[in-house]
C-alpha cells in the first residue's frame, strides 16, 4: 500500500497540535466540505474520538459513512511545497481559523508567515431556484495573498481520487480529461455501471466531474497518487499527461490533479476555482401512479448534456455565491434574533438537511426524494420528513409538497394495502418501489398523524387549498385510523423506534389528537362542514380525557408521563409543537406552561433526555420542544444543544441522537440524517 494512503502520523500530529485555529461559531463534530446530495457528501472529521480536531491539513476527507474520499490540496510558495488539505506527506500549513455558515465552510491558513490562504467550500442552497438546486455540484475556491508585504511565487494544486467513483475499492474505474467552453475537467466513473445500486452507501452509477478554469498556467495530470502529487511538489506544475491504465481504485490509487500557477502574488488576493459533482441521467426508480419506472435527475430538464451542466455550474460561481450568501444572511438574521447559540445549530444543520435529498423528475412533474441516511436508508420516510419539515417550510414550502407528492401518488394509485399511512416509499434508496405487500415498518398512528399535520402545514403556508381537495379522501381515511387509536394507542413503535414499543404512549396519543384537529381544519377549508364539526368534537373530547390520563398532577413540578399511569416516567412532549405551529388551539396553554417549567428540572449537561428509559436525547425533538417553551426554557435548551455541538467527542456528520451526560453516541449511531432540519422549528412559532 502506498505511503500516502497509510498516512503520516507525525504530520497529522503536527497539524493538530502545532496549529492554533479558532472555530466560529463552533467546532462541530465533523466539518461539511462538499455536501449536496446523498452521494455528494464529504466531510472532515473533527471530534475528539477521531480526526485531528478540525484541521483541514493532516487527514483525509471522508464520505458520510466514514470511508476516505481522497481529496488533496498542496501549495508551493517560492519553491517550497506544503499541504493544505489531505495527507499526502508534505509539510502542512498552519490553520488559523475555521468558520461555517449555512452554505460555506471557510478555512484560513498561514503558510510560514509568507502568504495567507482563504479556502472556501461552498455547497449552494438555493431553495427557490430549482435549476441551481438540482445540480449535484459543489465549489472549492482558493484565495492566496501575501502576508509579509513581499511578492511571492505561488502555485496551487488540488486533486480527487478514484475513491469518489465507487464504494467498492476493488471496482475498476475509467477516466478522461477534456475541456469545454473554457472549463477543464477530469471525468471519472465506474467501468461497469450498476444503476440504482450502492456499495458502502456510495453510488455505483453516474459520472463524477472534477473541474477548473482552462487558463494559461493551468496544468493537469492523472496517474498514481504519489506520482501526480510528487510531480507538483517537486516542480510546481503537472505534466499534462493522462494515465491510460484503467484499474481498480486501490491499485496504485489513481488521482486526477490540477495545478494553477498564480504567478507573483502580492497583498491583493489571487484565486483559483474548482468544482466537484456527480451527474446521473436517471436518479431514482419509482413506483408511481402509472407504472414502475426510472425518474431522471431534474437538472436534465435544464441542460442538454452533463458537460453543459458542469460548464454552467462552474461559471455560475459568482451568482451562486450571491444567492447562497443571501440564504446565509437570512438564516443568520432570523436565528440571531433568538440567540447566537441558536445560529450555531441552524447554520450547521442546513447543508446536512438538504444534502439528504435530490430534486428529480421534470419541470412539469418534479419530486423531492429524500434518503434516511445512516439509520436504515429508507426513501421519503414519513417520520423522518416530519422532524425535517421545519427547514422546508422555512426555506420554501413547495419543497415540503414535493417530498410528500410521491407518497400520495403511490398510495392513491392503490399500491399500498393498509388502512393507515405508509411508513416509507421504499426500503433502500434510490429504489422508491413502495410496499405493495403492506409489510413496511408499521408506525400507523405516527405516520397518519404526520401526514395530516404536514399536509395542513403546507397548505396553510401557501394558501393552497387545492392540495387539500386533491388528497381529501386519503386524509379522511387516515384520520379514521387516528379516531380509532389516538385516545388509547395500542402497543406500537413511534418514530423513536430505537427506544422500543410501548402501549398508551402519551406523546404519540397527543400527535393523533392534534392530527384529528388538523383534519377538522382541512375539512372546514374544503367545505366539508359536518366532517369538520365531528372531528373537532372528537379531538376536544380526547384532549380533555388525555389530560387526566397523561399528566402526573401529584409530582413537583407536575408533568406529562411517558405512558399513561406510569407516574415515575417523563419524556419530551415534542408533538405539542404541531398544535402551536398550526395554531390549532387544541391543547390548553396550561400544558405548555407546565412542561416548560418541568424540563429544566430534569436537564443534564448537554440537554433534556428523550424520556426516562435512557440518558440519550434527540436534538431535533429538543428543538421542537424549545420552540414551544417559555423564552427562558427555550434558551436553556438551545444553549445545552449548542454546547454539545462544540464539545461532543463524536467525530462524524452531526448526529441527532446523543448522550446528555457525556455527549457521546448511544448504542445507535445516527449521522448525517436530514432530521436536523428540525433545528428550524423555533423559527416557525413566534414567541
Amino acid at each position: 500500500m502506498q505511503l500516502s494512503r497509510l498516512g503520516l502520523l507525525v504530520t497529522s500530529l503536527v497539524a493538530s497540535v502545532g496549529a492554533q485555529s479558532t472555530f466560529t461559531p463552533a467546532r462541530p463534530p465533523a466539518l461539511p466540505l462538499a455536501v449536496k446530495s446523498p452521494y455528494l457528501s464529504t466531510w472532515l472529521s473533527a471530534g475528539k474520538d477521531g480526526g485531528n480536531g478540525g484541521y483541514l491539513a493532516g487527514q483525509w476527507p471522508v464520505f458520510w459513512q466514514n470511508q476516505v474520499t481522497g481529496w488533496t490540496g498542496q501549495v508551493r510558495v517560492d519553491g517550497e511545497s506544503y499541504t493544505w488539505m489531505g495527507l499526502p506527506g508534505t509539510r502542512t500549513v498552519n490553520q488559523t481559523a475555521f468558520e461555517y455558515t449555512s452554505t460555506k465552510s471557510i478555512f484560513t491558513m498561514n503558510v510560514e508567515g509568507l502568504v495567507e490562504m482563504n479556502i472556501t467550500f461552498l455547497s449552494p442552497i438555493t431553495p427557490k431556484d430549482f435549476k441551481r438546486q438540482s445540480l449535484i455540484f459543489s465549489y472549492l475556491n482558493v484565495e492566496v495573498s501575501s502576508l509579509d508585504g513581499r511578492d511571492h511565487d505561488v502555485q496551487v494544486y488540488a486533486d480527487i481520487s478514484a475513491e469518489w467513483a465507487s464504494g467498492d475499492r476493488k471496482a475498476v474505474v475509467e477516466w478522461d480529461y477534456d475541456t469545454h467552453d473554457g472549463v477543464a475537467y477530469h471525468k471519472v466513473h465506474r467501468q461497469t455501471q450498476q444503476a440504482f445500486s450502492q456499495v458502502n452507501e456510495q453510488a455505483e452509477w453516474g459520472y463524477w466531474y472534477w473541474a477548473t478554469d482552462a487558463h494559461d498556467g493551468m496544468t493537469y495530470q492523472s496517474g498514481a497518487d504519489t506520482d501526480v502529487r510528487g510531480q507538483f511538489s517537486k516542480n510546481g506544475k503537472l505534466t499534462n499527461d493522462r494515465d491510460t491504465k484503467f484499474r481498480a481504485i486501490s491499485k496504485e490509487w489513481p488521482v486526477f490533479g490540477f495545478a494553477s500557477d498564480l504567478g507573483t502574488v502580492k497583498s491583493s488576493p489571487v484565486s483559483t476555482l474548482f468544482s466537484i459533482g456527480l451527474a446521473q441521467d436517471d436518479a431514482i426508480q419509482f413506483e408511481g401512479s402509472s407504472s414502475y419506472g426510472n425518474v431522471p435527475s431534474l437538472w436534465k430538464s435544464y441542460f442538454e448534456s452533463e458537460v453543459s451542466a458542469l460548464s454552467f455550474f462552474h461559471k455560475d460561481f459568482s451568482e451562486s455565491s450571491r444567492l447562497s450568501s443571501a440564504f446565509d444572511s437570512q438564516v443568520a438574521k432570523d436565528s440571531a434574533a433568538i440567540s447566537q447559540d441558536y445560529l450555531t445549530l441552524t447554520s450547521l444543520s442546513a447543508r446536512q438537511a438538504f444534502g439528504a435529498s435530490q430534486l428529480c423528475g421534470t419541470e412539469d412533474k418534479t419530486y423531492l426524494f429524500l434518503k434516511e441516511i445512516s439509520s436504515d436508508g429508507n426513501m421519503n420516510t414519513v417520520d423522518v420528513i416530519f422532524p425535517a419539515y421545519p427547514i422546508f417550510l422555512y426555506s420554501n414550502p413547495e419543497l415540503l409538497r414535493l417530498v410528500l407528492d410521491p407518497l400520495y401518488e403511490n398510495q392513491e394509485a392503490g399500491k399500498y394495502p393498509n388502512a393507515y399511512a405508509m411508513h416509507d416509499l421504499g426500503s433502500s434508496y434510490p429504489n422508491a418501489t413502495g410496499h405493495s405487500d403492506g409489510k413496511d415498518e408499521a408506525m400507523p398512528l405516527e405516520e397518519c398523524g404526520n401526514m395530516v399535520i404536514m399536509t395542513l402545514a403546507y397548505a396553510m403556508k401557501t394558501d393552497n387549498n387545492d392540495y387539500l381537495h386533491a388528497h381529501y379522501d386519503l386524509l379522511k381515511k387516515w384520520t379514521g385510523y387516528l379516531v380509532e387509536d389516538a385516545l388509547y394507542p395500542a402497543n406500537q413503535i413511534s418514530t423513536d423506534d430505537f427506544a422500543g414499543s410501548l402501549a398508551n404512549q402519551t406523546n404519540l396519543a397527543l400527535k393523533g389528537m392534534i392530527g384529528i384537529q388538523a383534519m377538522a381544519v382541512i375539512a372546514n377549508e374544503t367545505g366539508h362542514g359536518s366532517d369538520a364539526a365531528n372531528y373537532s368534537s372528537i379531538a376536544h373530547d380526547y384532549i380533555t380525557k388525555w389530560q387526566d390520563l397523561a399528566i402526573n398532577k401529584k409530582a413537583n413540578p407536575p408533568h406529562t408521563t411517558l405512558s399513561y399511569g406510569d407516574e415515575k416516567s417523563h419524556g419530551l412532549l415534542y408533538n405539542l409543537f404541531a398544535d402551536a405551529q398550526l395554531n390549532l388551539g387544541l391543547v390548553p396553554q396550561s400544558v405548555y406552561q407546565m412542561q416548560s417549567e418541568f424540563y429544566p428540572t430534569v436537564a443534564n449537561k448537554y440537554g433534556v433526555p428523550l424520556d426516562t428509559r435512557h440518558a440519550y436525547t434527540k436534538s431535533d425533538w429538543e428543538c421542537f420542544t424549545a420552540a414551544i417553551a417559555s423564552t427562558e426554557t427555550r434558551d436553556k435548551i438551545i444553549k445545552k444543544v449548542a454546547t454539545w455541538v462544540n464539545e461532543t467527542p463524536t467525530n462524524r456528520a452531526l448526529t441527532d441522537l446523543y448522550d446528555t451526560n457525556n455527549g457521546d453516541y448511544p448504542q445507535n449511531t445516527f449521522v448525517a440524517r436530514p432530521v436536523v432540519g428540525g433545528a428550524f422549528a423555533p423559527l416557525l412559532v413566534p414567541q
